[in-house]
C-alpha cells in the first residue's frame, strides 16, 4: 500500500490556488468531483499514487504530488534528528524570544486550525528550531531552545493524533518526552503521557488510558494545567468505564483544582488550562457515563459556544458539544433529536477524524432505535468519514 506523506493536502491546495483556480474549476480539468478534491485537501481521504499523478499532469506539477504519495515519511528519523542536535549544540539568545513567540501562537491555533492546515506550521517551525540548535549559546539559553522543541514536537504528536497517524505520533511522543527529560521539564513530559492517554481513550483501551492519565499526575507540577488536564482525563476514562461514582469523584477533584483559576491570557493555549472549558469537559464527561444531568448541561455548554447556531467563535469545541448532547438525548430516550444534532456536528466539518468514534457510536445507536432520522445521518455520516490510514 502507497503511503501518503502528510503534506499532500496542503501542496494540492497551495498548487490549485497558485493556478487561480478554485475547487470546482479543477475538477472540470481533472475529470474529478469537487467534494473528492475538498477531501483529498483536507486530509478526509487519501489519494491513490494514479490520481496524485494525473493531479500533477494538470498543474503540471512535475511529479510533487506523486512524491508525496509514494515516498513516505521516515517519522523517526526525522523526530530522531532534532533530538541528535541537542546533544551537540547551542544556540544564540536573541532569537529565543520570537520562537517562543510562534510556539505559543502555534499552540494557540491548534483549537482553530483544521489539522491538516495546521501540521506542515508545526513542521516548519520544527525546521527552524532544528537550524538554530546548530548556533552557539550559554545552557540557559539552549534549554530555552530545547524546551521550545519540546512543546512544538508533543504538539506535533497531537496532531497526528488527530489525523488517525498513530506511527508518526509516537515517533515525536518519544522525542518530546526525551526532550523533556534533557531539559528536566516535567509539565512536558506530564503532556506527552496525557496526550498518549487520550490517544488510547479514542482507541477504547481504556486500561492503558488511565494508568497514562495517573502517571501524569504523579509527574506533572501540582496545580499546573498538565496536572489539572490529566484529572479531567482520568474523569473521562472512568466515565467510559460507566463508573459514574469514580467519574463524580474526579469531577469534584477537578472542580477544586479551577475554582478560583484566572482565565489564561491566550484562552485557546492548548497547554493552558482554561477554566472556561470546565462546564464543557463536565458535560462530555456526563455524557459518557449516561449521568442524567449531561442533557441541560450539554445543552448549556452549547448555548455558551455557539449562541447563534453558526459555530461561534470556537467551531470545534462547538462540535464536540453537538455529540456530547447528542449522546446525552439517546440517554434521555430522544434518538430524532440526537441524529439532527449530531448530523449538524458532522456537517460542520470540525469533527477531527481522532474524534470520530463519537459520531460512530451515535450512528450506531440512533440506527439501532430505528428512528426515521437515522437514514437522513447516515447520509451525512458518509459523506464526510475520514478516510482509514
Amino acid at each position: 500500500m502507497s503511503q501518503v506523506d502528510p503534506r499532500f493536502g496542503a501542496q494540492l491546495r497551495a498548487l490549485r490556488t497558485s493556478k487561480g483556480l478554485s475547487l470546482r474549476a479543477l475538477g472540470q480539468l481533472a475529470h474529478r468531483g469537487k467534494s473528492h478534491l475538498h477531501d483529498l485537501e483536507t486530509g478526509a481521504k487519501a489519494p491513490t499514487p494514479e490520481t496524485a499523478r494525473h493531479l500533477d499532469e494538470v498543474l503540471r506539477a512535475d511529479g510533487t504530488l506523486v512524491r508525496l504519495v509514494n515516498e513516505p515519511v521516515d517519522h523517526d528519523t526525522e523526530a530522531g534528528e532534532l533530538l541528535a542536535r541537542v546533544w551537540v549544540s547551542d544556540v544564540s539568545a536573541e532569537t529565543l524570544a520570537r520562537i517562543e513567540a510562534g510556539v505559543d501562537d502555534l499552540a494557540s491555533a491548534y483549537a482553530l486550525v483544521r489539522p491538516v492546515d495546521l501540521l506542515p506550521l508545526v513542521r516548519r517551525q520544527l525546521a527552524y528550531v532544528g537550524r538554530l540548535l546548530d548556533g552557539r549559546g550559554t545552557l540557559a539559553q539552549r534549554r530555552r531552545l530545547v524546551v521550545a522543541g519540546g512543546w512544538l514536537t508533543v504538539l506535533r504528536a497531537t496532531v497526528h493524533i488527530d489525523l488517525l497517524q498513530q506511527p508518526a505520533a509516537g515517533a515525536h511522543l518519544r522525542t518530546a518526552m526525551a526532550l523533556a527529560e534533557h531539559a528536566e521539564h516535567p509539565e512536558i513530559q506530564a503532556w506527552c503521557l496525557e496526550t498518549q492517554a487520550w490517544d488510547w481513550l479514542t482507541q477504547g483501551d481504556c486500561r492503558r488510558a488511565m494508568d497514562l492519565s495517573l502517571q501524569a499526575q504523579r509527574v506533572a507540577p501540582r496545580g499546573s494545567s498538565a496536572y489539572i488536564q490529566a484529572t479531567a482525563q482520568e474523569a473521562r476514562v472512568w466515565a467510559r468505564l460507566a463508573d459514574v461514582r469514580r467519574t463524580r469523584g474526579a469531577l469534584d477533584r477537578l472542580e477544586r483544582l479551577t475554582a478560583n483559576l484566572p482565565v489564561p491570557e491566550r484562552a485557546e493555549h492548548h497547554y493552558r488550562y482554561d477554566p472556561t472549558k470546565a462546564l464543557a469537559y463536565t458535560a462530555t464527561t456526563l455524557s459518557w457515563a449516561g449521568d442524567p444531568a449531561a442533557e441541560q448541561m450539554a445543552r448549556t455548554a452549547l448555548a455558551e459556544l455557539d449562541p447563534r447556531g453558526d459555530g461561534g467563535e470556537r467551531p470545534r469545541r462547538s462540535a464536540s458539544a453537538r455529540l456530547d448532547l447528542a449522546v446525552a438525548l439517546l440517554a434521555a430516550d430522544q434518538p430524532d433529536e440526537a441524529s439532527v444534532v449530531a448530523a449538524d456536528a458532522v456537517r460542520s466539518g470540525r469533527v477531527v477524524s481522532s474524534n470520530w468514534w463519537r459520531a460512530r457510536e451515535v450512528l450506531r445507536k440512533v440506527e439501532h432505535t430505528g428512528t426515521a432520522e437515522a437514514a437522513a445521518f447516515r447520509e451525512v455520516y458518509e459523506a464526510y468519514r475520514p478516510a482509514t490510514r
